[in-house]
């Protein structure tokens, strides 16, 4: 099956026999100072959370399909190849954000609070988007910072709709201004 990824405008095409040989120039541009990247998690189908959801505990959570697995997979192997290295691998404590950024194997994962999801509370959405902007713009100009996070966080960030494994690539400005430079959809295992 064919899988699509956008990148810089131009749509790619990317299969799992192709990714090995894939080089996104998209992914390149974080190496590129004050430039980092926030992913939505890889496919778990779906949509919010069951009501009995709690934040420990996965088998209340939406989670990781056998394909959203392999997609995390896909996206570390895309980073690599791209010759990226992550400083900052930050995540959401959702355990489909947790999972997909350890599937990844790009560096130990931390725990971002700022990047939980508030699809119930939406409420919460303009603190969250502060701090991540402003640890974002606080990180020194030569790091490179990843999250992983969900559809509405990214949303909030950037204004734009996001697929399940899609990346932003984003350059954070001193005052914590954000440009999308580039969007990059990872395959499906």
């Amino acid at each position: 099956m064919d899988r699509r990824a956008f990148s810089s405008g131009t749509l790619l095409s990317l299969t799992g026999a192709g990714l090995a040989r894939c080089s996104d120039p998209a992914l390149s541009r974080l190496a590129e100072p004050r430039t980092h990247a926030l992913m939505r998690h890889a496919l778990a189908p779906g949509t919010g959370d069951p009501s009995d959801f709690k934040l420990r505990d996965c088998a209340t959570q939406r989670n990781l399909s056998g394909q959203g697995r392999a997609q995390a997979v896909n996206a570390g192997e895309m980073l690599r190849q791209a010759g990226i290295t992550i400083d900052h691998l930050w995540s959401s404590q959702w355990c489909r954000c947790l999972d997909t950024a350890s599937q990844m194997k790009m560096g130990p994962v931390i725990e971002q609070p700022a990047l939980n999801s508030f699809f119930r509370n939406r409420g919460n959405e303009p603190v969250q988007s502060a701090e991540i902007r402003r640890q974002l713009a606080a990180l020194p100009a030569e790091e490179t910072a990843f999250g992983v996070t969900h559809q509405v966080n990214i949303t909030a960030l950037t204004g734009r709709g996001v697929s399940s494994g899609e990346i932003f690539v984003l350059r954070v400005s001193e005052s914590g201004d954000l440009t999308t430079l580039a969007r990059v959809q990872v395959p499906l295992g």
